[in-house]
């Protein structure tokens, strides 16, 4: 059986409360709507036991949202959920996002405890004044002692940082990196800031409030963070993402590699056997339906082979190894070069990839530009 094909070894669950929507997020999630997290928690077992029957995976990703905006008891309940359906491998990597400010020693202790291992922090700057136009609700002198706690638990910790904030420069940025790699942490992800559709930082913007960065300086602070991140001992191994040799993200590494994978909760999305389905992202839609014993999925498409190579070729190149061609052929049945190749020529001739026998891999300028180079293999 091809490897896209094959049971899922790795599970995705959304819990959807925050405290605050920042501007910026426009992901699925409610705030202010504390009194749905038992509602969400009955859904979450109902759509759980749709397995039918417990799953082996080797990777567990609790996602959001603020997953530790839960209440203790709640986050015990989830926590208890997601061990009852899946069985663990015995090196499964278990990740949790976290608010810094929810990371009391009882918090931590519960998360330790139920076997998460992985801790994905959105600390997202160091610096206050970007953490006020982000709406963040910490201060950079909270920090110090939320991760010299955090380290007393967990060894494997994730730092997330955005870098583009309005206002920000390129010294502000290198403060805040060098913050970051005086912190130790196994790996760190590094996001330039968007202002999506339906955001609040959309009108802001639309409405000259906030000035979006230039592309130049942006592209300064992406730069730089390579740079500095790799000098620390913290190698970039896709796009955004940055880790200590060992402890990239092998949840992520899925969907990099075009893998099938498990997902529940509002707005996830799950691939199995060739199909993409994905829940509504509504919170509330998401509860009556699981009430109501009827589906939660708004959207499912089966994928031809064919899109399956071709979505794989586009994920694989977020990684800086490229893709593999004898992986690649083993996952989709394809030969890269069969549908390919006059695309790889191409992009080879124009600076943006690299061909190296084995595997093909983005050049530096090709990451700069990835949203346009990949709509080249579509």
């Amino acid at each position: 059986m091809l490897d896209c094909l094959a049971e899922p070894k790795a599970v995705y669950i959304h819990v959807p409360f925050c405290r605050h929507r920042c501007g910026y997020c426009d992901f699925t999630l409610v705030a202010r709507k504390d009194h749905l997290i038992d509602a969400y928690l009955d859904a979450m077992e109902s759509e759980l036991a749709s397995l039918g029957e417990t799953r082996y995976v080797e990777t567990i990703f609790i996602g959001g949202g603020t997953p530790t905006h839960l209440a203790p008891q709640q986050l015990e309940r989830l926590l208890a959920l997601i061990n009852h359906w899946f069985e663990s491998s015995p090196d499964c990597e278990f990740s949790c996002e976290a608010n810094p400010l929810d990371m009391t020693s009882e918090r931590l202790a519960i998360l330790r405890d139920a076997g998460v291992n992985r801790l994905s922090l959105g600390i997202q700057s160091f610096d206050d004044r970007a953490l006020e136009i982000l709406e963040r609700d910490h201060r950079a002198n909270d920090l110090s002692s939320i991760l010299q706690r955090v380290g007393q638990t967990f060894d494997n910790v994730s730092l997330d940082l955005i870098f583009g904030v309005p206002g920000q420069t390129l010294g502000s940025w290198q403060q805040t990196l060098q913050s970051t790699i005086d912190a130790r942490p196994r790996h760190v992800s590094t996001y330039g800031l968007t202002f999506e559709k339906g955001t609040s930082f959309w009108s802001r913007r639309n409405r000259g409030e906030l000035q979006q960065m230039e592309d130049a300086l942006e592209a300064d602070m992406y730069m730089v963070s390579i740079q500095m991140l790799a000098e620390a001992g913290i190698h970039q191994y896709e796009i955004s993402n940055f880790a200590q040799a060992g402890f990239e993200c092998r949840h992520n590494e899925v969907y990099w590699r075009g893998l099938p994978y498990f997902g529940f909760g509002p707005g996830a999305a799950r691939y199995t056997n060739g199909w993409r389905d994905t829940n509504h992202r509504s919170v509330t839609s998401w509860l009556k339906l699981i009430e109501s014993k009827e589906s939660a999925i708004a959207t499912t498409e089966e994928l031809s082979p064919e899109d399956r190579a071709r979505e794989a070729i586009v994920l694989g190149l977020r990684r800086t190894c490229g893709v593999d061609r004898r992986e690649f052929s083993r996952l989709t049945g394809y030969e890269l070069d069969e549908l390919a190749s006059s695309v790889i020529t191409s992009l080879v001739e124009a600076g943006h990839l690299e061909d190296q026998q084995d595997a093909i891999r983005l050049t530096d300028q090709g990451r700069m530009l990835f949203d346009s180079v990949i709509l080249e293999f579509l």
